[in-house]
């Protein structure tokens, strides 16, 4: 059982930045691939990003691309979501997830996942 926890997120301006932060209880935090995902209001939860298990690989959605940047720190058991370049469509819960498999989109193919952090970019 891995335990997840987000923090960091907020308020913020559009064109501001934001680094959400997830910490994994789990040891062998470093096995796992991991995904961040978010989820407005009324909408389906949809895929952000995702990091290899090593942090040498990572994969993003379009809307993102360029503007955030996923990372890991094994070490700590923690992923990062740097977020900048904010819009408010970006406007949403945001969640980790771990799972087995690398670069998947679907949330589905997750095993693990933390309570959420909520994200309001303002216009």
């Amino acid at each position: 059982q891995v335990h997840l926890v987000e923090s960091g997120g907020g308020l913020v301006q559009a064109g501001g930045s934001l680094r959400l932060s997830c910490a994994a209880s789990e040891r062998t935090f470093s096995s796992y691939a991991m995904g961040w995902f978010r989820q407005a209001p009324g909408k389906e939860r949809e895929f952000v990003a995702s990091i290899n298990w090593t942090g040498g690989s990572t994969y993003y959605a379009d809307s993102v691309k360029g503007r955030f940047t996923i990372s890991r720190d094994n070490a700590k058991n923690t992923v990062y979501l740097q977020m900048n370049s904010q819009k408010p469509e970006d406007t949403a819960d945001y969640y980790c997830a771990a799972g087995r498999h690398f670069g998947v989109r679907a949330a589905v193919s997750y095993d693990y996942w933390g309570q959420g952090t909520p994200v309001t970019v303002s216009s």
